[in-house]
């Protein structure tokens, strides 16, 4: 179908992708490096500029003074800047009078982007930038006037463009010599600035890396937004499998992103690309998909959009299979209809085009039902769409978890199902598995933390701005791992790289303090019996596969350990270690194997001191939890390293599984306190079941906290037993929130265009599978 001409002049949609959510994503520009996908509405097709320099603060006269006098922001950049609840780059104003009280007083802006403008400021004095810039800076005068006297003060912002949103591809595993491009936005159409690419040992820009980089190229037009490319090259010879990183920067701003490269010798080259382009001729699973109206409108006209994965194929006891994801994918948060169009890729790969509105996507199925959201009566996030006939591989491959290749590629090949006759694995602790997912592709971590509560926050659009409810999950599956996951990998499904046995359907998850990835999926065996139930009837479900078989494990490591410990201690916690010495050493005892004590840093409780209890490798011996409250890290080694000051900072981590009655004990007590701690502090939003860093022998109860509530005092015990912390923002399934460039027309299809034209047959036949609320 022709393109309508409405949606030929559609603008994108700057997003800011905040990477501390999953994971439903929100489309937008810069995926593909595509400069016609970047076009700017015709409205804003004016000569590029800025408010220029010389613009000074006055902050403060003798009725009243507003702090801060100046600041900088940089638009859409990620973890630059302050930001709001909703997680957009904010900056906050007070008004205060001579005795230090609350001054009245109204805000207005000038200045700014002559385009853009000069964002906006709320009655309160916080400040949002413009999403996006016309030139390489604009400087925006925020004016407050005192209501009583009307007396005024000035303070300038600085506005720079940040990154959009993270380099093109994230990720990416290559072989010797294997090779891919790297691309980065910048929040502005004209200007000069440019993106530096250099390599890096670490996400944050530390020099060294492996490879080399050709020189950077930019595209820069009034019409579009800045992009710049730069070509990585792996090295020829590969002795050992690492990751390698790309860090970008932008002169005079702190955006920062990087892409991570695993540099494998097994030659192995994937990319996240392939599960974000539309399949021909029939689909495989593991792709970007979603409903055909997950967009937001304002107005007559498309405003944003939102997707994720088509994870995996099911099949009922008749024959008939369907399409497994998330509710939030397929269902929209139980805003959708029996019967709507599923289509592939998502909106958010097809510059926000519904199928029926222009070409680009395919349907692939028709909504057959979901566990609804708003029962209590429901434990996973989960929806299933029939397949439209001949649009999906009826063997359920699944992009990437088959064998290398000649050309160093992964194929495709169906989950394994010869072990369990379709019914999923229950997962253990420590279990590697792999997911192929629409954002990050093929990767593989380990399951952190069992039996896991969890609270999570749905909304009915993709902007955010119209909550729905926060449910709570219990007996749910943690994953930890760098770059497993990110925003758009909804509904991948979670199987073990040993045999491909499904363990689990991945829906939420973020970024934590450290820039790790942390994940949560229903387990299978939940999911197609709350399927099997509510169909009712004697239907039964099962996983669409094959023979066991091993899957490639595209592993990009697990740094919370090292973050951990690279962290600078505040001068309170050596205090606080220190003194626990004294009483840590009346521990030392060789011949009941402890060795030696010492000063350290938890991995439990990043940024807590710790007292180190050297043990006796050799031997059983324990150590407490804490001494004097403060927690101990349990090193084995021996006495000759302790002597010579050789010995580890920090233990590692057992390979070997927690022993059944030490693993049964923890969830007896985290099932206990769960609950309580949920309830009596919000901040607090998950608790689990996992392995302690400080002591890989001992279980913990895994926490999850709101970074931007952390409470004063985190207890190193619960109940005797030990305490792991995860700082990281909420959990809420978003797709990440947009500021969008209006167009001058982007109109909303035809509701007729929206459904297939097998509706009315699954109306007939399927209704009764699922009961919707």
């Amino acid at each position: 179908m022709p393109q309508s001409p409405q949606l030929a002049a559609t603008a994108p949609f700057p997003c800011r992708n905040r990477r501390d959510s999953c994971i439903r994503s929100h489309a937008l520009i810069g995926k593909q490096p595509k400069a016609l996908a970047l076009l700017l509405p015709a409205v804003l097709l004016a000569v590029a500029g800025c408010a220029g320099g010389g613009v000074t603060a006055a902050p403060s006269n003798g009725s009243f003074s507003i702090a801060p006098g100046t600041g900088s922001i940089d638009t859409n950049c990620t973890g630059c800047n302050t930001t709001n609840s909703k997680g957009a780059s904010v900056e906050q104003f007070a008004a205060r009078l001579p005795n230090g009280d609350a001054a009245a007083v109204t805000w207005s802006l000038s200045g700014g982007d002559v385009n853009s403008g000069p964002g906006s400021i709320s009655a309160s004095g916080q400040y949002a930038p413009p999403s996006y810039l016309t030139g390489d800076r604009a400087d925006v005068i925020l004016t407050a006037r005192l209501n009583s006297n009307g007396a005024t003060a000035t303070a300038v912002m600085t506005v720079t463009p940040g990154f959009l949103q993270p380099l093109t591809p994230e990720n990416a595993a290559l072989g010797a010599n294997g090779q891919t491009t790297i691309t980065g936005f910048l929040a502005e159409a004209g200007g000069s600035d440019a993106i530096s690419f250099a390599l890096s040992n670490t996400a944050l820009g530390s020099p060294g890396g492996q490879g080399s980089l050709s020189p950077p190229t930019c595209q820069r037009t009034s019409q579009a937004f800045t992009f710049c490319t730069v070509t990585y090259t792996a090295p020829p010879v590969i002795s050992a499998t690492g990751v390698t990183y790309v860090a970008a920067t932008v002169e005079g701003s702190s955006s920062k992103a990087s892409t991570a490269l695993l540099l494998n010798s097994a030659g192995v080259s994937s990319t996240p690309a392939s599960h974000q382009a539309q399949s021909v001729p029939v689909m495989q699973l593991g792709v970007s998909g979603g409903h055909n109206t997950d967009y937001d409108t304002h107005g007559k006209q498309i405003a944003d959009c939102c997707g994720g994965t088509l994870g995996s194929l099911i099949q009922d006891s008749s024959g008939r299979q369907f399409l497994l994801s998330n509710n939030h994918v397929l269902a929209r948060s139980d805003q959708a209809a029996l019967g709507d169009t599923i289509v592939q890729p998502g909106l958010i790969d097809n510059n926000c085009t519904p199928y029926g509105d222009g070409p680009g996507t395919s349907p692939v199925g028709s909504l057959a039902g979901w566990l609804p959201l708003g029962s209590k009566s429901t434990n996973a996030d989960a929806a299933i769409a029939q397949v439209t006939p001949g649009a999906v591989d009826p063997s359920g491959s699944i992009l990437e978890l088959g064998a290398r290749q000649a050309d160093g590629t992964l194929g495709a090949a169906p989950p394994g199902i010869s072990s369990t006759g379709g019914r999923g694995e229950t997962a253990a602790l420590g279990l590697m598995v792999a997911k192929s997912g629409r954002t990050t592709g093929l990767t593989c971590a380990s399951i952190s933390a069992l039996d896991l509560d969890v609270n999570v926050d749905y909304y009915k659009d993709c902007a955010e701005t119209k909550p729905y409810l926060t449910k709570t999950f219990t007996h749910q599956l943690a994953v930890s791992g760098n770059q497993f996951s990110d925003a758009g990998d909804s509904g991948s499904l979670l199987v073990n790289t040993s045999d491909a046995e499904p363990v689990g359907l991945f829906f939420a998850g973020g970024m934590d303090a450290a820039g790790i990835s942390q994940g949560v999926a229903n387990p299978t065996t939940d999911v197609l019996g709350e399927l099997n139930a509510q169909a009712g009837g004697g239907t039964s479900y099962s996983f669409v596969g094959a023979a066991d078989h091993a899957v490639s494990c595209l592993n990009y490591g697990d740094s919370t350990q090292t973050a951990a410990q690279a962290r600078t201690l505040p001068d309170s916690e050596l205090t606080r270690a220190q003194q626990a010495l004294g009483q840590a050493r009346m521990l030392v005892n060789p011949s009941a194997g402890v060795l030696g004590v010492g000063t350290g840093k938890s991995s439990d409780h990043p940024g807590e001191g710790a007292v180190i209890v050297y043990v006796d490798e050799a031997t059983a011996a324990t150590a407490p939890a804490t001494v004097d409250g403060v927690r101990t890290l349990v090193i084995p080694t021996n006495a000759r390293a302790v002597a010579l000051g050789s010995a580890p900072q920090a233990p590692e981590i057992a390979s070997s599984a927690l022993p059944a009655a030490v693993l049964n004990a923890a969830v007896a007590v985290k099932q206990q306190v769960a609950r309580n701690l949920m309830r009596q502090d919000p901040a607090f939003f998950g608790v689990g079941v996992g392995q302690s860093l400080d002591n890989p022998k001992d279980a913990a109860l895994v926490i999850y906290v709101d970074r931007k509530k952390v409470p004063a005092q985190l207890a190193a015990t619960i109940d005797g037993l030990r305490t792991r912390y995860v700082l990281m923002d909420r959990l809420h399934v978003t797709r990440s929130y947009a500021a969008p460039i209006q167009p001058q027309q982007h109109c909303v299809p035809h509701p007729a265009a929206t459904r297939s034209a097998a509706t009315d047959e699954l109306n007939v036949s399927i209704s009764h599978d699922l009961h919707l609320n």
